[in-house]
């Protein structure tokens, strides 16, 4: 994922800056908790097309991001 193109988009719902995982192909939105697919090399920014992240999912970044201020 280009990292210049990851610094610009943002999530179409909440405007939150979004993370790339590499190992499942997707933009995931922590503030909205949706992950959007990337589709030969082209992210889809389409809620209908995102999924649903599952609750270990948001809680790794929430246990991440809390660590992070200590």
């Amino acid at each position: 994922m280009d990292k210049k193109l990851l610094s610009i988009l943002v999530c179409p719902l909440s405007k939150a800056s979004l993370e790339y995982n590499k190992e499942t192909q997707e933009l995931i939105c922590k503030a909205s908790g949706l992950a959007y697919p990337i589709k030969d090399g082209i992210p889809v920014m389409l809620e209908s097309e995102a999924r649903q992240l599952n609750t270990d999912e948001k809680l790794k970044g929430a246990v991440a991001t809390k660590g992070k201020g200590s």
